[in-house]
């Protein structure tokens, strides 16, 4: 039996691999791919009557463990300097007003259809449908140009972590009253704060440990870290952003004195191994995650025909928004449209709705349909933008004087 669940996993994981490797050729996003490969394997144990213990538990430990280093491995590819503050300008309302805009035109939606619900339980039902996952837009933009690849990153990086306060902060004055907008602000303060202290802390530990064992216990630092801080409903992945920033940009803060007691030529050896195992890291526990997801799927659910309306309306106005958003601000519209997913982030907020809050329109069913479908918008986009590019190319070619 051991044998048995050894050669399943390495099996899973190995045909993971494969669709990752091939990706960039099929432009098929590796989610759905996973989440299939889940669901086929559910379907198997069933018909070879294979008793399984439940795993529902496990998913939201992988779905948190996973949304930390995702967001890790994206900050550390970041850099900071002079010439990168238009984009992180962009990037910022590119992930903030999305979220405000299709939050409350949900809410109001769902609360058309379902009389006597209040602003604040609809607000904390539509949010999680409003988040771009970085879990699933990162790894999907790693072939596009490096300018694309930056302003992809950052713009899902910071709607995890507007996603997480603003679902924290309407579920928060939901259960508490005395939970106030100045309260969130002075917990974002706080934690910015420690942020920076922690930050510095594992960066001297980084550059300061000599067992042949470091990475592990920096890596479970972060966990720890980032776990005490959702108990006291802090903004936790600011604090992984900030980690991931200051590392990935040693070279720019080398004019503060304070900076060169890290040694940062020695540390930045030690930081490019750290994100060679945050890299891999990343991509067995997002595997997993999605594997799990897949297999906890229940064949009803993809085809629910009373959701779908629902979940294509979804998709169509967060590429509205995201399509009138761009034309403001003069951001190119291909292929970035269309790279908007839903994923692991909002899996992670819709599992994290408590029952008191929970509204029969927002299910398992409709959650699974948006990520779904917007995992398809976004290939058929990288698709077809894929081919018009080669189109182009070709005609160039051709339009060029032939030398004789």
């Amino acid at each position: 039996m051991t044998s048995a669940i050894i050669i399943t996993i390495c099996t899973l994981l190995l045909i993971a691999y494969i669709f990752d490797l091939t990706s960039s050729k099929t432009k098929i996003p590796s989610v759905i791919l996973l989440l299939l490969l889940g669901w086929g394997v559910r379907q198997l144990s069933v018909a070879l009557d294979i008793n399984i213990p439940d795993l529902s538990r496990l998913l939201p430990i992988f779905g948190t463990i996973g949304l930390i280093l995702i967001v890790l491995e994206g900050s550390l590819e970041l850099e900071l300097n002079k010439s990168k503050i238009s984009v992180i300008k962009k990037s910022f309302i590119a992930a903030l007003l999305p979220i405000l805009a299709m939050s409350f035109l949900l809410a109001f939606a769902f609360q058309y259809f379902q009389t006597g619900l209040s602003l604040r339980d609809a607000l904390t039902n539509a949010v999680p449908f409003c988040v771009i996952s970085s879990a699933i837009a990162i790894p999907s933009v790693k072939y596009l140009s490096a300018a694309n690849r930056e302003f992809i990153t950052y713009e899902s990086s910071l709607s995890d972590i507007f996603g997480v306060i603003f679902f924290n902060f309407i579920a928060l004055t939901e259960l508490n009253k005395s939970h106030t907008a100045l309260e969130s602000g002075l917990q974002l303060l706080i934690m910015i704060g420690v942020s920076f202290f922690a930050t510095i802390l594992l960066a001297f530990l980084l550059s300061k440990i000599d067992h042949h064992i470091k990475f592990v216990p920096i890596v479970l630092l972060i966990l720890l870290i980032y776990a005490i801080a959702k108990l006291y409903h802090l903004p936790a992945l600011i604090f992984i952003l900030i980690f991931g920033l200051f590392l990935g940009n040693l070279d720019e803060l080398k004019r503060f004195r304070w900076i060169n007691k890290l040694k940062p030529d020695e540390l930045n050896v030690e930081v490019h191994k750290f994100k060679e195992l945050i890299t891999e890291g990343t991509f067995l526990i997002r595997t997993v995650f999605f594997l799990l997801f897949g297999y906890l799927i229940e064949t009803a659910e993809i085809i629910n025909s009373d959701n779908f309306l629902w979940a294509a309306g979804i998709v169509a106005v967060a590429l509205i928004i995201r399509a009138i958003q761009f034309k403001i601000t003069k951001i190119p519209m291909f292929p970035m449209l269309f790279i908007a997913p839903r994923g692991l982030i909002n899996i992670l907020l819709f599992l994290s709705i408590v029952p008191a809050q929970q509204i029969p329109l927002v299910n398992k069913s409709l959650i699974l349909q948006v990520v779904l479908l917007s995992a398809l918008v976004m290939m058929i986009g990288l698709v077809a933008t894929g081919k018009k590019k080669e189109t182009l190319t070709e005609e160039t070619k051709t339009d060029e004087p032939v030398s004789i």
